[in-house]
């Protein structure tokens, strides 16, 4: 597919309403089509991997072309260049997580970016680290437990940020890599732990939020 008809059937896909709804959930802006995940993934299985057209997707500025472009790009073809590029674009939470899941996780730098971008100041670019972090604990099953425990110094100071989209990514990637297993799930109730002794709102919340995961019966049941 050319570029040109990729739009042309993402605009005929566009609800009104749906941006209405999406508003709701601070999704989209003013580039936004209301088009659902599951129909953008069929288009992307329709269109196959086509970096190319990856690129001129994400340059429309179409909240659903960008999304689209995470889904259909090859990895095997995206450099740290263009991770920084499209990073320092995110403009919202699901843009960010739909890049994350679809694309820069499956990328060997995704352990280092996930460091890196974790103390970045931009709120979506440090939630891309954190999410980066709660995807590799889900999706790297070889990974040794040391690199998991090497995110907890970013975990621990990162977790005293109030911003919604940052506390909330913290939270995602203190409980996947607790659930991984029985022994990053002590050390991250440990982490829990200390957090709960700071003063701070947003570090409270997030331990106290993953510590009923982290120690309920389906996560200990499953860690046996």
């Amino acid at each position: 597919m050319t570029l040109q008809t990729v739009l042309k059937e993402l605009k005929s896909n566009s609800d009104p309403e749906a941006v209405k709804g999406m508003a709701r959930f601070a999704v989209g802006g003013e580039n936004t089509l209301g088009i659902s995940i599951p129909v953008l993934r069929d288009m992307a299985k329709r269109i196959g991997k086509n970096h190319d057209l990856a690129l001129g997707l994400w340059k429309t500025g179409i909240h659903e072309a960008r999304i689209l472009a995470s889904m259909v790009d090859d990895p095997a073809r995206v450099d740290a260049r263009q991770m920084e590029a499209w990073v320092r674009e995110f403009d919202s939470w699901d843009v960010t997580d739909q890049c994350i899941m679809n694309l820069f996780e499956k990328l060997p730098v995704a352990w280092d970016k996930a460091k890196e971008w974790s103390v970045a100041e931009p709120e979506f670019v440090k939630r891309a680290g954190f999410v980066l972090m709660a995807r590799l604990a889900v999706s790297d099953k070889k990974a040794e437990d040391r690199r998991f425990l090497d995110f907890f110094p970013q975990l621990r100071r990162e977790a005293t940020d109030e911003r919604n989209f940052v506390k909330k990514a913290v939270n995602w990637a203190v409980r996947q890599i607790g659930k991984r297993n029985a022994q990053l799930n002590r050390e991250a109730l440990k982490l829990c732990g200390d957090l709960l002794k700071m003063d701070s709102k947003s570090a409270r919340w997030i331990a106290s939020d993953a510590v009923k995961e982290l120690e309920s019966e389906e996560v200990s049941n499953r860690l046996k």
